[in-house]
């Protein structure tokens, strides 16, 4: 447990705080988020933090809880790992999941976290990690899809001092750097994130100076304990008294040939508390999806959860957790045990989402989400130049894929989004102008998102024509189970990904690979899957159907799945579609399903290799003991 060393000495005398100072200093605080992300994407190298934005800040009061962030670390677990004094001056490195219970989920996220000193004593912390695109390992971008262990996933960093009162550990961050195939990004990245974290620490201590520190730390605990009232009036709204909630959702396969992991999240409100159990969950995989996710995380999650959907204009912090007791059984997907691989814990990630809106709409389908693009796939290409000035130089791209964005009460899903608000697309003239690649293709596919009354975000088809040889790797999910529809909307379309060699072959990849050949005019097709349907499709206005059709979002076959018929020149036939309308009604049950999440499991692994192109993972068991 960390040490905090104050030279203060007394206390701070806290009191009420006038409305006005507390908006000046939330806002300062919102302002101070923002300003972290700036000072790290103007430093950054990477592409992955640089142009996709793939790191998270926030900044906590003295005993560690989130005032304002973006997603989540845990700084109470940070600090319960960390054994050692804290000082003024000092900024904390971690890469390791294990030793700080969960803070962060993998080797790849380096996590900085910097205690914020005013007039000798702690008046908050600022935190923030980011992905890195290359932490060493047996394969390149540092996530092989056949780990069994962290060991092979690259340098896994314990908390340490980076700085200790000002000064550079210069000789750990060497030995650190050594480790990896692109030390410069790496130090470039880690500097922003020390700058970052810098600035949201003087902005802090500008308002205790403007407000004086007992009127800055009055306002934070206002601003928790706002965040405390209003989840608990959202909690006994939504969730009824003594009732337990349950859903399942899936992860197809663990890179090593198991499957499907089922993912099990249960509710319970007793008086002002919920309590969510993922007890039923599958048991930790062999492979790198584990996700390894602690209990403050848990908590974090659904208030971003019910606060986005219920009630968007409450500033989120972890003012609620009181409110929230969490059960994650050891061994478990979710808790697995020291060494297991962690890489691709984003499929997880994802589905955390998709269990809580599983959850909430079992109670109120009105505010329910269909599932949608419930992870954040990653395409990795490397090599070395095979000729001209660069010959020999290494190249090497991390990158982030986009899909379809669920149906939702308030209308249709985005085509070709990222599951995180945040994350921006890489434009492909930087690909084409940093990559030996051309992007042959970047368009959304045509009713791959599910039919609905709104209809879900449509995947997307990104076709790179690879112009030197090198290696690809591939994390994506949603190629065995299909994105749910909710409130009689049908699910979204699978992904697949597959390769049109310059020989004329083609081959299907799986969902997790990593090290597979390329050759100059190669073209891999990195097809996303699309979202789920909202609602009944057979309700959608026809003229919209049309529409779509005649922007490329629908095929003519597939406005018929809304009972639309639409003329060769994209015009609605009506008569032929009321007829239809009618026909769909009348061959369907009169009570549209809550959930349509696809065919069952078993049917779904009976006609895999058929329908996929690639065999069947087998079930996953708990070991022995």
């Amino acid at each position: 447990m960390a040490q905090i060393i104050e030279t203060a000495t007394g206390t701070v005398e806290k009191g009420e705080v006038d409305p006005v100072t507390l908006d000046l200093i939330e806002n300062g605080l919102r302002n101070a988020r923002y300003e972290m992300d700036e000072v790290l994407f103007r430093t950054a190298l990477s592409p992955g933090i640089r142009e996709q934005h793939d790191e998270f800040p926030l900044i906590a009061d003295p005993d560690g809880k989130m005032v304002v962030g973006q997603f989540g670390l845990s700084i109470p677990d940070f600090l319960e790992g960390f054994d050692g004094t804290i000082e003024e001056g000092d900024v904390l490195l971690t890469s390791d999941p294990y030793a700080c219970g969960a803070a962060i989920s993998h080797a790849n996220d380096w996590l900085v976290v910097v205690p914020i000193f005013h007039e000798g004593r702690v008046v908050g912390w600022s935190a923030m990690f980011g992905h890195m695109s290359d932490v060493g390992g047996k394969t390149p971008s540092s996530m092989p899809t056949d780990a069994l262990t962290i060991y092979e996933e690259g340098v896994v960093i314990p908390p340490f001092k980076l700085y200790k009162r000002d000064e550079l550990n210069d000789d750990a961050l060497r030995i650190i750097l050594n480790q990896v195939r692109k030390p410069d990004w790496n130090r470039a990245d880690l500097n922003g994130l020390v700058a970052a974290c810098r600035t949201a620490a003087r902005r802090v201590v500008e308002m205790c100076e403007r407000f004086g520190t007992g009127s800055y730390l009055s306002a934070l605990d206002s601003l928790l304990t706002r965040n405390y009232d209003a989840m608990k009036v959202l909690l006994s709204m939504v969730f009824e008294e003594g009732r337990t909630l349950s859903f399942t959702d899936y992860i197809c396969d663990d890179g090593v040939g198991n499957g499907p992991y089922e993912l099990k999240l249960s509710l319970t409100r007793t008086g002002d508390k919920v309590h969510l159990d993922f007890t039923g969950s599958s048991p930790q995989a062999a492979g790198p999806i584990n996700y390894y996710i602690n209990e403050n995380l848990t908590r974090m999650f659904f208030g971003i959860y019910m606060i986005t959907v219920a009630d968007p204009q409450i500033l989120w912090n972890d003012g609620f957790y009181p409110l929230v007791d969490v059960t994650i059984p050891d061994g478990s997907y979710w808790k697995p045990a020291h060494p297991a691989s962690l890489n691709g814990r984003n499929h997880g990630i994802g589905r955390v989402f998709d269990l809580f809106g599983g959850l909430l709409g079992q109670t109120n389908p009105a505010l329910l989400n269909a599932a949608g693009f419930s992870s954040s796939p990653h395409f990795m290409y490397s090599g070395h130049y095979s000729g001209g000035e660069r010959k020999g130089e290494w190249f090497q791209l991390y990158s982030i894929g986009f899909g379809g964005i669920p149906g939702r009460p308030m209308g249709d899903g985005p085509d070709g989004h990222s599951l995180w608000p945040s994350f921006t697309n890489i434009p492909c003239e930087y690909l084409e102008s940093y990559y030996p690649l051309r992007i042959e293709k970047w368009e959304t596919i045509a009713d791959t998102g599910g039919p609905g009354l709104h209809r879900g975000g449509n995947g997307v088809d990104v076709a790179y024509l690879f112009e030197e040889p090198g290696t690809i790797a591939i994390h994506d999910d949603r190629w065995l189970t299909y994105p749910w529809g909710v409130n009689g909307g049908h699910p979204g379309a699978r992904g697949t990904k597959w390769i049109e060699r310059a020989d004329g072959t083609r081959s299907v990849l799986p969902s997790k690979c990593h090290d597979v050949p390329v050759r100059p005019g190669d073209v891999l097709h990195f097809v996303t899957w699309g979202g789920g349907g909202w609602g009944d499709p057979l309700e959608r206005d026809p003229e919209l159907v049309a529409l779509e059709v005649r922007r490329g979002l629908v095929t003519p076959k597939g406005a018929e799945r809304y009972g639309v018929c639409v003329e060769e020149d994209g015009t609605v036939n009506a008569e032929a579609t009321e007829n239809l309308r009618d026909q769909m009604r009348a061959d369907r049950p009169a009570e549209l399903p809550v959930f349509d999440m696809g065919p069952p499991i078993e049917e779904l692994l009976a006609r895999c290799e058929e329908e996929t192109g690639l065999p069947a993972p087998r079930r996953p068991v708990w070991a022995a003991g």
